[in-house]
C-alpha cells in the first residue's frame, strides 16, 4: 500500500538525534567543562582540571552511550517524592 501523492515528507536525522558535544549531551559537557576550567585556572591546578575534564567527559560520555537522556532521567528522579520509604 502506497500512501497517496503528498502525504509524505522528509524527516531529517537532526531532528530525532539528542544534541551532543563529544558524545555527552550538551549540557553536561558545559558544564564539565566551565568545572574543569574552574579548577585549572582559578585554583591554578593545572592537571587536576584536566583530569577532572577528562574522567568527567568520560563518564558522560559512557552515560551517554547507554541512554542519550541520561540527565533528564537523573533530574526527574530527583524531583520525585519518596513514597515508600521507611
Amino acid at each position: 500500500m502506497s500512501l497517496p501523492q503528498g502525504f509524505a515528507l522528509p524527516l531529517h536525522r537532526s531532528l530525532t538525534e539528542p544534541v551532543l558535544m563529544g558524545g555527552a549531551p550538551r549540557a553536561v559537557a558545559i558544564l564539565n567543562g566551565t568545572l574543569a576550567a574552574a579548577i585549572g585556572l582559578g585554583l591554578q591546578l593545572w592537571v587536576a582540571g584536566i583530569v577532572f575534564w577528562i574522567v568527567g567527559h568520560g563518564v558522560a560520555v559512557f552515560a551517554a552511550k547507554r541512554d542519550p537522556k541520561f540527565l533528564e532521567v537523573i533530574l526527574r528522579h530527583v524531583r520525585q517524592p519518596r513514597v515508600f520509604q521507611c
